[in-house]
């Protein structure tokens, strides 16, 4: 199927290399983070040697967000980027932490207040593809490493353009493709001999980060994700490699 299908096209898409039930990918994926959330934040400092942090921060950079804004948190898990923002916009501003994951939101949103984030913050268990807020809601909508776990991606790009502002930003932070073919195989051995051992041993867990490194590979590369969200109704579509291309961040306006 081409990642510029609808999965409607076909009664079954990819979790992973598996063929499933379009119908059943959406519950596969909830217990995948249902299994993980508890030592996600963890994971993550091991799983990238802490450098995530850093492509957060890029994607923080390129937002535009400023005092005031309302800002959307797609997948936004343990409220990484939801902490920044509600820094950000003030007490005027507005952030809404997203998440499908109800195990996911709830670990963001004890890790938020933990750090004294409240008043401007809220949390809605949403799905991407059908966000359940009006047209035109937002100054910038952001999704982290979240978006090869949706189903039928253009729906979540077309929601997402659906519920911006004109002159509002969506960037999408995601694992891509290496641009070179060392680190591509260096970066192969990595995901499926160590990392699910590391998940294992970790978060005693080793076939949700097997799932993590099939779904990265099923992922769209950047040229096709520029087409998908150009195709979706945004403009201006560019993306950054980051560390060689294991990451990229895409960002689109809506005029």
């Amino acid at each position: 199927m081409s990642p510029l299908s609808s999965p409607g096209d076909k009664h079954t898409t990819h979790f992973g290399y598996q063929e499933v039930p379009v119908d059943e990918k959406a519950s596969r994926v909830a217990d995948v983070f249902h299994s993980v959330a508890a030592r996600y934040d963890v994971m993550n400092d091991l799983m990238s040697f802490g450098i995530h942090r850093l492509w957060k921060r890029l994607t923080i950079e390129r937002s535009g967000v400023r005092p005031g804004h309302s800002v959307l948190d797609i997948a936004g898990g343990t409220g990484d980027l939801t902490l920044k923002f509600s820094r950000m916009v003030g007490p005027r501003g507005r952030v809404v932490l997203a998440d499908i994951n109800e195990s996911m939101l709830r670990v963001g949103r004890d890790k938020l207040l933990d750090n004294g984030v409240g008043g401007n913050v809220e949390y809605v268990q949403a799905n991407a593809e059908c966000l359940p807020f009006p047209d035109n809601s937002f100054d910038c909508i952001t999704i982290a490493f979240g978006l090869r776990n949706v189903t039928d991606k253009a729906s979540a790009l077309r929601s997402m353009t659906r519920s911006l502002k004109p002159g509002g930003r969506v960037l999408v932070l995601e694992f891509s493709k290496p641009v070179n073919p060392l680190l591509s195989k260096a970066y192969d051995e990595y995901s499926f001999r160590l990392l699910p051992r590391m998940g294992q041993m970790v978060a005693g867990d080793a076939d949700s980060y097997r799932y993590l490194a099939e779904s990265i590979r099923m992922h769209p590369d950047q040229e096709t994700l520029q087409e998908m969200m150009e195709a979706a109704g945004l403009e201006r579509v560019e993306y950054t490699n980051l560390t060689g291309g294991i990451v990229a961040l895409h960002r689109g306006i809506k005029l």
